[in-house]
């Protein structure tokens, strides 16, 4: 088991907090990574790996230092990434991930529950469209960026995460990418992330990469007749949810980059994977 952490530098109490909550684990992780994502480090715990990039390189390009890394050592079969602001608060986080791995041979990837302070899971941060009882675990479509668990074996035949998203989207690229080789996507509530409640305010940055990312996804990974289908929902969904008009100006903006810019290869997923999604309650339409 490998714990990997992405921090900005500007957290280092939560950090600090954090590290300790994994070494507070009955079984403890072979490997922890924290990685400096165009930020120096603050002192790390012995035994703590430390990699200091000298730029930003998002989401997707951060953890795929950390992930290089732990492959690097040949000795993690399992990772776990970690927002920098949360704490594993129970003791047998790591037993329990490890157990279900040994379970189930095509188990990919385990999304965590995110929590606050007081217990409670936001509606957003259920990995189901209809979201149900957060308590209710369930085989899911996508998965939390804040903590969750990636087979490396899994990673190995779909590749990493994809670097030119830098931020959001990036879990659902590599979800479909991970339902369409055949593994299974978890989410498990006993399996709790406490994470400070965050505000849904959002900024023209987060508007166009939103967008733009959104487009490349469809682009890089539906079959042709889907690709239509599924950005239109999205354009309808962001007419009536937006009532910002600087947002929505960012969010075509964003829009129009995607279909502009390269996405990287495209590997349409298989029909039986549409309606595996399907089956799972979430059809990759919406």
């Amino acid at each position: 088991m490998g714990v990997a952490v992405l921090t900005m530098g500007n957290r280092p109490v939560e950090l600090r907090a954090l590290l300790d909550s994994v070494a507070k684990q009955q079984e403890a992780a072979t490997r922890v990574v924290v990685v400096g994502n165009g930020a120096p480090l603050p002192e790390l715990p012995e035994g703590v790996i430390g990699v200091e990039l000298p730029e930003n390189l998002g989401v997707s390009g951060g953890r795929n230092v950390a992930m290089e890394r732990l492959r690097e050592s040949g000795d993690v079969d399992v990772l776990v990434d970690l927002d920098d602001d949360g704490l594993l608060i129970e003791a047998d986080v790591i037993t329990r991930i490890a157990d279900l791995y040994e379970a189930d041979p095509r188990l990919g990837i385990v999304s965590f529950r995110i929590a606050d302070e007081t217990g409670l899971t936001q509606r957003r941060h259920v990995p189901r469209l209809r979201v149900g009882d957060p308590m209710q675990g369930s085989e899911v479509t996508t998965f939390l960026g804040g903590g969750h668990a990636l087979s490396m074996r899994m990673l190995e035949g779909t590749g990493g995460w994809p670097d030119a998203f830098f931020f959001t989207h990036e879990e659902t690229d590599l979800a479909w990418r991970a339902l369409d080789a055949d593994w299974r996507i978890l989410y498990t509530p006993e399996l709790v992330l406490q994470h400070p409640r965050t505000s849904p305010a959002r900024h023209a940055e987060y508007y166009r990469m939103t967008a733009r990312n959104r487009v490349w996804l469809a682009r890089r990974h539906l079959p042709a007749p889907l690709v239509p289908a599924y950005l239109g929902t999205w354009i309808l969904l962001t007419l009536a949810r937006t009532r910002s008009v600087s947002g929505l100006k960012a969010w075509f903006g964003g829009f129009f980059e995607g279909v502009r810019t390269p996405c990287g290869p495209r590997r349409p997923m298989r029909w039986r994977t549409v309606w595996r999604m399907t089956r799972l309650g979430r059809p990759p339409v919406i």
